[in-house]
């Protein structure tokens, strides 16, 4: 039998204790209640409208989008001591990336791989970037970045000396500049890659906004740009999202990406025979309908899990986290040699899981891409 985990924070009491009362004067009393209610108003307030850059980043996705990766590079960049500029070394950049890879904290990220071409060529790299939003949908895949007080003319030469194609629009405004005949390897220097992600094959500035966005299709990036914001996710990738507060990195599924792409349809019969099985013993389990999971910066990985409705998130709290303790079919191990498994807890139709990885376990890319228990439909 699989071990059941603590699921709910138990209450403490305490009993047989005895104290002194000293009573404060009734005008005290008063003043001090009218600061306390003031703090406390102050705070909601502040806890209402205060929005994280993941909160900013998912306003800007495109409403059809079933994939969507955040990479909070200020943070990361905090998280591993590296104090980078515009001025930064290329090889200063691919350090600042190997120390966050060994935190498990670029794989939502399309960036790492022509990080130093970026910071040298294009002047904006992750490096100076605050955060980046990776989508992608049926209809197409875009890239934005958030450069705070971006220079984009200064932006516009960098395009220029490296041969993109100009826009017949305002080349500093919405205009897409186009890489397709760009000789990346020409610009490859000693330490510098010439890699360049497809994802930066099309370009546009948003001065405005302080927004780089970009995309491997011209006529998707200028469709999304006229409407940059003007949809809405799906709501159940927002109520899982809602759960993550401010990630280093985060992933965020719809429903059907989750069952198809990391759920067992990809894995081995017998792993899903073994599946199966502990699914079984597990007890009921419901389709997930909205899937995120980020990397904190305390080090811990958080999962949400939004599912039908409240009956079917409390009883998914249960059965997965008895999954989450057991094998992991189509990884390899099991689950809690990955990872020691904190609170789980369902709130309306949301289950949250909070993970402990061991000894510098990679859990967030691990399960993110791959057969995931936690997935299965």
């Amino acid at each position: 039998m699989l071990p059941t985990p603590q699921l709910l924070d138990r209450p403490r009491t305490w009993a047989g204790r005895s104290s002194r009362v000293l009573r404060a004067h009734p005008l005290v009393t008063i003043a001090v209640g009218v600061v306390v209610v003031a703090l406390v108003i102050f705070l909601a307030r502040a806890w209402v409208t205060r929005g994280g850059d993941l909160d900013e980043a998912l306003r800007l996705a495109p409403s059809e989008a079933t994939r969507v990766s955040f990479t909070d590079w200020a943070g990361i960049r905090e998280s591993v001591g590296a104090d980078l500029d515009a001025s930064s070394t290329p090889a200063e950049v691919h350090e600042m990336i190997d120390e966050a890879y060994t935190k498990d904290l670029t794989s939502t990220s399309v960036l790492p791989d022509a990080s130093g071409l970026l910071q040298k060529h294009f002047g904006w790299s992750p490096a100076t970037l605050d955060w980046e939003l990776y989508t992608q949908s049926t209809e197409g895949a875009l890239m934005l970045a958030h450069l705070e007080d971006m220079d984009a003319d200064q932006l516009v030469d960098q395009l220029t000396s490296m041969g993109f194609t100009a826009p017949k629009d305002d080349p500093a405004d919405g205009g897409v500049w186009d890489g397709t005949l760009v000789p990346f390897s020409s610009f490859t220097d000693s330490g510098i890659d010439s890699t360049i992600s497809p994802q930066l094959t099309y370009i546009a500035f948003l001065p405005e906004r302080d927004l780089i966005v970009a995309s491997d299709g011209r006529r998707y990036l200028g469709d999304q740009i006229e409407n940059l914001g003007e949809g809405d996710l799906h709501e159940p990738m927002t109520q899982a999202a809602d759960q993550l507060g401010d990630p280093l990195s985060a992933f965020v599924y719809d429903g059907d990406f989750t069952c198809s792409e990391i759920g067992l349809g990809g894995a081995s019969a017998a792993d899903q025979d073994q599946a199966d099985g502990l699914v079984d013993a597990a007890g009921d389990i419901n389709p997930i309908a909205g899937f995120a999971m980020a990397a904190e910066p305390s080090g811990d990985v958080r999962v949400a899990m939004t599912f039908e409705n409240d009956d079917q998130a409390r009883t998914n709290a249960d059965t997965r986290a008895k999954l989450a303790v057991g094998p992991a079919p189509g990884q390899g191990g099991t689950f809690d040699e990955r990872f020691e498994l904190g609170k789980v807890a369902a709130e309306d139709a949301v289950v949250t899981m909070q993970l402990q990885p061991k000894d510098g376990t990679a859990v967030l890319s691990d399960l993110a891409n791959g057969p995931l228990l936690f997935a299965t439909c």
